[in-house]
């Protein structure tokens, strides 16, 4: 395969440096590269060595697919008790003016709005209050599933869930087990933000931390759950912050493999209280995908996030060890347009994400959430249409 020729090539480069030679020469031979090698990565690793290596490991496993799914998403409330200093989206209770609390009745009209469409998941993430407890989401989670039994339950952080079983005198294992009683079917990957404290708790003192977001993910795994994990980057973290947070989520892979997806998140400055920071290129954003894709030998997955980013840059991260870029979108989802992202009012029909994956030379398939194939796009032809239809998904997963 042509990624194999250009991994074969870059070896046969007498410039090459020798310790990079080295990381090129375990990628072809799919050795396990250490923590000082990912950090050396971000130190000397330019954007077209990383591309081949990265691309070599994404085609080895999935070829030319690149993933999509189609679900919806419900934000429970934007107010939280949390002060997480990167974060445009949700409001202190003090601030309760700018903010929005749905009743259970109101997330349950949101599923049933849905009830003509082809979603495959709901996914439930927003912020932290008290009134959104134990019994509340477990009632929730039942509701949905007795109202539409296929649908997948996605739903709640590690940050949600630590608040929710403390105020509940629980450990994690009985809540998790609850949970998965209740309906729950897999747990997004937001919250983990950078898991060393030496970073987390200037960022994100107040909530959970990194070894607790770790923890809740382990017990989940333990009784058969999936799950996806993230890493808010191009902030105030070092290089080797990064490799640490990806290093400590290996680990947990080789003990559980119950992750599925890793999704780095682009740190955005609008409107929150690190907006003194400057925002990470477009070259640092592709060279972060291929050190992940690299480094997370153990994870099946990379995903990028088109509205995140732009579709442009989505495209161009397919060729550094992405796979997946989400779906469709509507600007239901305000997580990110709050934050200054490239889409302020994402929105894509079928068609149009299909032909943006096809126009890089990829194979769109629609999965479900556990990454089974609903339809293969790469031969199907469309009806023409007087009108796209459009399918709403999440930004965060």
């Amino acid at each position: 395969m042509e990624a194999e020729r250009n991994l074969t090539l870059l070896l046969q480069d007498t410039g090459l440096p020798t310790d990079l030679k080295h990381i090129a020469e375990k990628v072809l031979h799919g050795e396990r590269i250490t923590f000082d090698e990912g950090v050396l990565l971000f130190e000397k690793g330019e954007l077209g060595y990383l591309g081949i290596l990265a691309n070599y490991i994404r085609e080895k496993r999935h070829g030319n697919k690149t993933y999509f799914n189609r679900n919806f998403h419900i934000e429970p409330t934007n107010l939280c008790v949390y002060d997480c200093k990167f974060c445009s989206y949700s409001r202190l209770i003090k601030e309760r003016s700018q903010g929005w609390e749905y009743t259970m009745e109101e997330m349950l009209d949101i599923v049933k709005k849905y009830d003509d469409e082809p979603v495959t998941e709901v996914h439930i993430v927003g912020g932290v209050l008290p009134q959104y407890d134990v019994a509340f989401y477990s009632e929730l989670f039942t509701k949905i599933k007795q109202h539409r039994p296929e649908l997948h339950v996605k739903a709640l952080t590690p940050v949600e869930y630590h608040y929710i079983f403390k105020k509940a005198k629980i450990d994690y294992a009985t809540g998790m087990r609850m949970m998965m009683d209740a309906g729950l079917e897999s747990i997004p990957g937001g919250g983990a933000e950078i898991f060393h404290p030496e970073v987390r708790d200037l960022i994100s003192k107040d909530k959970c931390t990194g070894d607790q977001w770790l923890a809740i993910h382990e017990e989940w795994h333990k009784i058969g759950g999936r799950s996806n994990a993230t890493m808010l980057y191009g902030h105030i973290e070092k290089f080797w912050h990064r490799i640490d947070h990806m290093d400590r989520l290996r680990t947990l892979q080789d003990k559980t493999g119950g992750f599925q997806t890793f999704i780095p998140l682009k740190f955005r400055n609008k409107d929150n209280q690190m907006s003194n920071v400057p925002e990470s290129t477009v070259v640092e954003d592709l060279r972060n995908y291929a050190i992940a894709r690299i480094y997370l030998d153990n994870f099946d997955h990379i995903k990028a996030y088109w509205a995140m980013i732009s579709r442009t840059t989505a495209q161009l991260s397919l060729n550094f060890g992405v796979d997946d870029i989400d779906g469709t979108l509507d600007d239901t989802t305000k997580i990110y347009s709050m934050a200054g992202s490239e889409e302020q009012h994402p929105g894509m029909s079928t068609k149009q994400l299909v032909e943006l994956i096809k126009h890089v030379g990829r194979y769109p398939i629609e999965r479900d959430t556990l990454y089974n194939v609903v339809t293969d796009y790469n031969d199907y032809q469309f009806p023409e249409e007087a009108k796209p239809s459009f399918y709403k998904l999440p930004v965060i997963n």
